[in-house]
């Protein structure tokens, strides 16, 4: 051999005892490369002590971009051994940067098939020892000899491209589905005008309403929420009665093996993507919630910190000339607001609402008096339109009514009354005509500053009742009870967050459903005689406009 994966796997195999078990992973081309190593891996098999074979995803490792494989040894049993156990794991993977990398539900899945021993396909399958030693093979491993995991190749259909339809062949590969809503295919499809091929019954943006609004579909959704209140029902008291000294590895393997065993029972859903809601929760925020409690105990949710650098504050509170971000260390400050301030908040909310309609208004009067002919035009500062350049203008233009008017008019008597600083404040006549059609000026700039005002005090009131939730709050967190803990966290933001994700996975069989009939929808729309009317049409079109042109088209 020209390197050392076979010395280092013969070291393994002779460290182990008489019925020693043992796991090596190395590189893909162990499996297959000649010479040498040909002859190794013939007397290995032959001696029967390779149990199994799980190839895994290119690009896992770092410094490499090879695919690897898991050589199983077990030395009992060697001798009647008759079959080598292969998993093809290549599928499975996410990206993570530039590499690949397994996610917990692709190792869950092939360890739960290589431990059963279960055959499933394009995915794993027990290979007799007669089939690898045959002439085709001769002792060859590599995986892809004896398990084909490429996809079904989706064939179009010829007649039904030429004449419409579609094939009822296309439709019967969904029977997964139709094995659950038996009723859903007749109300989708229906006979199209030759034997073999149907065609769809309602428009291709109302496929899956159809099939949401479905009672067949409605009541899988059913059984899924029932199954998942289920668990909960069943782990409640498990996480209500963690403890300071809790070992968070154990809960969560209990809670996302029950969950999956459960979920098992459902067709149509994979029961390792619903595994993996509860893992990738985990990973994100579960696991710092479980070593949290492990070390403080159910009190840690009365902490609420000052946010860590680089970290997003959950809201500020200015005290006096300091600034203070606050982090909620267990519980969410949201998830106190709403449970306790839910009033306060919709306040702030009501507020908000207003500021952002007042500064929608603003914006709009600016974009109409605004530009080269504008009367706001030149009253930019560093931020756009202040209010200092407006008051200037305002008294500018008063000056300039002044100087016009003799004293006594009712022109002049109104100009006089203006105070720069108080002039949207106080009462104002509008609609004074002028030659110089100062006073529509006057007018203008008076409503602009009015919302000005109407702006700040808007934002003034909101800023307030936005002060006072987060200072209720910051008061509140001290006097939680354990049982108002325990409810926010198990309640509010555990099992919240994980039926979100849940429900996604179950909405996500209307999607795909939903996608394929509408993909075979659009495949055979437009058969071939529409398509060569539709060019006789345009020829036609194109024809005349080029004779209007002068030009002939032959």
């Amino acid at each position: 051999a020209k390197n050392g994966d076979y010395a280092f796997l013969l070291h393994v195999i002779a460290s182990l005892k008489s019925e020693g078990k043992g796991a090596v992973i190395l590189p893909h081309g162990v499996l297959f490369r000649g010479n040498k190593e040909s002859d190794i891996r013939k007397k290995l098999i032959k001696r029967g002590y390779i149990k199994g074979i799980i190839g895994l995803p290119a690009n896992l490792f770092y410094g490499t971009g090879i695919p690897a494989c898991i050589v199983v040894i077990d030395k009992k049993d060697a001798a009647g051994r008759m079959g080598i156990f292969m998993v093809d794991g290549s599928k499975g993977f996410i990206k993570d940067g530039n590499k690949n990398r397994l996610r917990s539900q692709d190792i869950h899945k092939i360890v739960d098939v290589f431990n059963r021993q279960l055959e499933v396909p394009r995915f794993s399958r027990m290979v007799p020892l007669s089939e690898i030693a045959d002439s085709a093979n001769d002792y060859n491993l590599n995986i892809s000899r004896y398990i084909d995991s490429s996809e079904p190749e989706d064939l179009h259909d010829l007649e039904a491209h030429l004449r419409g339809g579609i094939p009822n062949r296309d439709i019967d590969g969904l029977d997964a589905y139709w094995s659950v809503f038996p009723s859903l295919r007749q109300e989708l499809f229906e006979d199209a005008e030759r034997s073999g091929y149907s065609r769809v019954t309602v428009e291709a943006v109302s496929i899956k309403n159809t099939i949401l609004h479905h009672e067949e579909f409605k009541a899988y959704d059913l059984e899924a929420g029932s199954i998942y209140s289920g668990w909960k029902v069943k782990q409640r008291p498990l996480l209500n009665n963690l403890e300071a000294d809790v070992l968070p590895k154990e809960v969560i393997k209990t809670l996302s093996e029950d969950l999956l065993k459960r979920f098992s029972k459902l067709p149509l859903i994979n029961k390792y993507d619903i595994y993996q809601c509860v893992m990738d929760y985990w990973d994100e925020v579960m696991q710092d919630d479980l070593y949290l409690i492990a070390a403080n105990g159910w009190q840690a949710g009365r902490v609420l910190r000052s946010a860590y650098d680089k970290e997003t504050p959950e809201f500020t509170l200015k005290k006096g000339r300091k600034t203070i971000k606050y982090v909620g260390e267990l519980i969410p400050t949201g998830l106190v607001i709403d449970r306790f301030f839910a009033d306060k908040q919709q306040a702030a909310d009501r507020l908000q609402a207003e500021v952002d309609e007042v500064a929608s208004r603003k914006q709009e009067f600016e974009e109409e008096h605004g530009g080269d002919e504008g009367v706001l035009n030149g009253l930019e500062g560093a931020r756009g339109i202040s209010k200092g350049n407006v008051q200037e203008q305002v008294v500018k233009l008063k000056e300039m009514i002044l100087e016009a008017y003799s004293a006594g008019t009712p022109e002049h008597k109104q100009a006089k009354a203006i105070s720069k600083g108080s002039f949207a404040t106080k009462e104002w006549q509008k609609g004074v005509q002028d030659e110089e059609e100062l006073f529509n000026e006057l007018d203008i700039l008076y409503d602009y500053l009015q919302l000005f005002d109407k702006e700040k005090q808007s934002k003034d009131a909101h800023n307030l009742a936005t002060k006072e939730l987060h200072e209720a709050v910051v008061e509140k967190y001290p006097e939680l009870t354990e049982e108002e803990i325990k409810e926010l966290v198990i309640e509010s933001k555990w099992f919240a967050a994980l039926t979100v994700a849940i429900r996604a996975e179950v909405e996500n069989i209307s999607q795909g459903l939903a996608a394929r009939i509408k993909e075979l929808e659009e495949r055979y729309a437009e058969p071939l005689p529409e398509l060569e009317a539709r060019v006789e049409v345009l020829s036609e079109k194109v024809a005349e406009h080029l004779k209007r042109m002068g030009l002939e088209w032959a």
